[in-house]
């Protein structure tokens, strides 16, 4: 793999007359980890499982609306929920594996020797992982085109889905990198970062919601996932207009920005051969 992505890189260089190492290494390092999540069949593995998770939800909320205990726009809003929930997860743990993983199979050292910065390699392996997110959600399409026929929310969840989750995705795609990056195994960022994913979706499953007043409010804001969650809700089922809940967006947006920031501006103390934060 990484003798691969050092020649492409090399080539890419030389064709340049100059070491461009972010502006095209990212690309390189990008399309070398696309290949291999899918081609080693890490990435279809996981969209297939992604896809029976929502074929049961899918199931599940179809016959609950035919039972008349959801209406079709909760059932549109539900699934929109897990696929978006689901496919950030998987997002999630490819982000988690990225350095960690490579430093414990020991080719690690040979993608750091390679002519490219460290910062591009941070990007291009983000941008593998969302690649499994844009996946799983057009693996999702069918399934909310199916729940929401007849009515006129079908489009509106697509491109909400596509909007929020994307932001989600970078956000924690970039807490995983991040969490990759400074584990001392990738037991340890595996498991970080799946308790970090569940302590934020749980408070959104709790039975009555979050508790309620401008404390639960404020609860709801600062969960990324939760506040996230919230917004799909608050358009699909309450029927608000894309603008009225924005600020919900802040808590999701904020997490975005700060880690991804962290990550690019100490791409070179943190990816490392081993793991934790370099004082250099």
């Amino acid at each position: 793999m990484t003798a691969g992505l050092r020649g492409r890189v090399r080539n890419a260089e030389a064709s340049a007359g100059t070491v461009r190492g972010d502006s095209q290494g990212w690309l390189v390092v990008a399309e070398q980890e696309c290949r291999d999540l899918w081609v080693s069949g890490r990435g279809p593995g996981l969209v297939f499982a992604f896809s029976v998770v929502l074929s049961v939800m899918t199931y599940l909320a179809g016959t609950s609306q035919v039972l008349n205990f959801l209406e079709q726009r909760e059932a549109v809003n539900l699934t929109l929920q897990v696929a978006v929930a689901v496919g950030v997860l998987v997002t999630l743990v490819v982000a988690a594996d990225a350095i960690s993983g490579e430093r414990e199979r020991g080719t690690l050292e040979s993608l750091l020797l390679t002519p490219v910065s460290r910062r591009a390699i941070v990007l291009g392996k983000m941008a593998a992982a969302l690649s499994l997110w844009l996946a799983a959600f057009v693996v999702s399409v069918p399934y909310l085109w199916v729940l929401g026929r007849g009515v006129s929310i079908v489009g509106q969840a697509l491109l909400l889905g596509l909007l929020v989750g994307t932001l989600l995705a970078v956000a924690l795609a970039a807490l995983g990198l991040l969490i990759s990056a400074v584990s001392s195994s990738n037991k340890v960022s595996l498991a970080v970062s799946l308790f970090l994913l569940l302590a934020l979706f749980a408070p959104t499953q709790l039975p009555g919601g979050a508790p309620k007043g401008w404390f639960g409010d404020l609860l709801v804001r600062l969960n990324p996932v939760g506040a996230a969650l919230h917004y799909l809700t608050a358009v699909l089922v309450n029927g608000h207009a894309w603008t009225r809940d924005l600020s919900y967006l802040v808590s999701p947006l904020l997490t975005a920005v700060l880690a991804g920031g962290v990550l690019i501006a100490a791409g070179t103390r943190i990816v490392r051969l081993h793991g934790g934060v370099s004082g250099e």
